[in-house]
């Protein structure tokens, strides 16, 4: 079993930048493909990718994030990032670590990030 724990949420003005942290439990983070999703605490609102990294470091970006955020990941450490830079108010959601390995799919518990105008 996998265990995935974010952290590094919080409250930042508009411009500001924020990092949080995924750390997982597995030795196997290193053939990972891990990534980043959000979800706005709505009714009906799904939970949207905002980026991803491959176990080759290729890497993919929601287009609102894009020259923004970035996915950094230390497989000695077995921690992925999520640097969160120009933050804007539209960014405020839940943000959720995601790890697939070996076709299973594994969730953290989630982080708030909230930015204020």
């Amino acid at each position: 079993q996998v265990q995935l724990v974010e952290s590094g949420g919080g409250l930042v003005q508009a411009g500001g930048s924020l990092r949080l942290s995924c750390a997982a439990s597995s030795t196997i983070f290193s053939i990972a493909v891990m990534g980043w999703y959000r979800q706005v605490q709505v009714p009906g609102k799904q939970r949207e990718l905002v980026a991803y990294i491959s176990s080759g470091d290729s890497t993919n970006y929601a287009d609102s994030v894009k020259g923004r955020f970035t996915i950094p990941r230390d497989n000695a450490k077995s921690i992925m990032y999520l640097q969160m830079n120009s933050l804007k108010p539209e960014d405020t959601a839940v943000y959720y670590c995601h790890a697939r390995i070996i076709f299973t799919d594994y969730w953290g518990q989630g982080t708030q990030v909230t930015v204020s105008s």
